[in-house]
């Protein structure tokens, strides 16, 4: 055997040994081995797909080189309601879902305790918060499911047509959409006239003026032209918590993530978990300072809820996280050390 063919082979042998000893999927970069489909609610140009989402699929296929790939369908184009997306997720309709517990009331109590009112700082400490409380709490929430993140937004504000709300006597008659039950409650015991709609609905509310108002953060105002249909944004105290905050899940199917190969569930874990739930909270602050730019860019009038306030309508909201612990007990939680628990982390953050 001539020197040029030895060398030949023994090239071709190395080759065929570092293929060998190769990850399976980097054997096979070239062809996804495991395709996720992630299922959400919102349009595809929403500030979570293009931040966040996007991004994450990136990074899972070039972690695994290529053997994951995520496919991402938004405002619900895989069919059915968004109050639908924890179930295809556990059904196996939809490998992963975005959703909120909110959507199905009292289904996943642990999940709904940091939609209280006054359960939020910020997004990204409170999205930490709420996944260490998760994993303290709720890891039976979600049967059938594999949670990969959980966070939260900012705090609400109130966008108002006519008058800024910095005190309780605002609020007499207002008639105000509320984002959530407890805290439309809250909303309600201070003298507000509550309703519950979607935000499509709240828009044609604000613009006939069956509402004076609703309670959203400001990321929400930049896709609904919030800024052109109200006056006045007001927010709390700097220090004090925000008024309400909504919960969210990033959740897989528990079959599809058994069933991956173990170097590519390994991909997936590395990129979940608490790491994850932090970048979601932070992008909805960047998010929120984007909003709030819009709003006072538009002109409106950005009033303050001094800390007073905030502490008294604080005293009003706490009948409701009564509530809310008993319904945990009758569930079978420990309720009053979830809520205590709840507060520790946000006051540590």
């Amino acid at each position: 055997m001539t020197d040029r063919l030895k060398m030949t082979r023994r090239t071709a042998l190395a080759a065929l040994g570092t293929a060998l000893a190769a990850p399976v999927f980097l054997r096979q970069a070239h062809a996804a081995e495991v395709t996720l489909k992630l299922h959400h609610f919102l349009p595809a140009m929403a500030p979570v797909q293009k931040n966040v989402f996007e991004p994450w699929a990136k990074e899972l296929a070039e972690a695994s080189n290529g053997a994951i790939e995520v496919q991402i369908y938004p405002a619900m184009q895989l069919g059915g309601k968004a109050p639908q997306l924890a179930d295809q997720a556990r059904q196996g309709i939809v490998d992963i879902a975005w959703t909120l517990p909110v959507y199905t009331p009292d289904r996943f109590p642990v999940a709904e305790t940091m939609a209280l009112p006054f359960m939020v700082t910020d997004a990204e400490k409170t999205s930490v918060a709420m996944d260490t409380l998760m994993r303290e709490f709720g890891q039976d929430e979600y049967k059938g499911m594999k949670p990969l993140a959980f966070h939260t937004h900012a705090g609400g504000k109130l966008h108002t047509r006519d008058k800024g709300i910095t005190s309780t006597a605002d609020m007499a008659g207002m008639r105000l959409r509320a984002p959530n039950q407890s805290t439309g409650e809250m909303l309600t015991e201070l003298g507000a006239e509550v309703v519950f709609f979607p935000v499509t609905e709240m828009v044609v509310g604000l613009s006939n003026g069956v509402i004076d108002g609703c309670c959203l953060p400001f990321e929400v105002v930049p896709a609904y032209k919030l800024q052109e249909l109200t006056s006045y944004s007001a927010m709390p105290a700097p220090g004090a918590r925000g008024i309400y905050t909504n919960t969210f899940s990033l959740v897989m199917n528990e079959r599809a993530y058994e069933a991956m190969p173990e170097d590519a569930r390994k991909v997936l874990d590395d990129h979940s978990g608490p790491a994850l739930s932090k970048r979601l909270g932070a992008s909805f602050d960047q998010a929120e300072a984007g909003g709030e730019k819009v709003v006072r860019e538009h002109g409106n009038e950005i009033v303050e809820i001094p800390a007073d306030v905030i502490a008294e309508w604080r005293k009003v909201s706490e009948p409701i996280v009564a509530n809310w612990q008993k319904k945990l007990d009758d569930k079978g939680y420990d309720g009053a050390a979830i809520i205590k628990r709840a507060n520790a982390l946000l006051d540590q953050g």
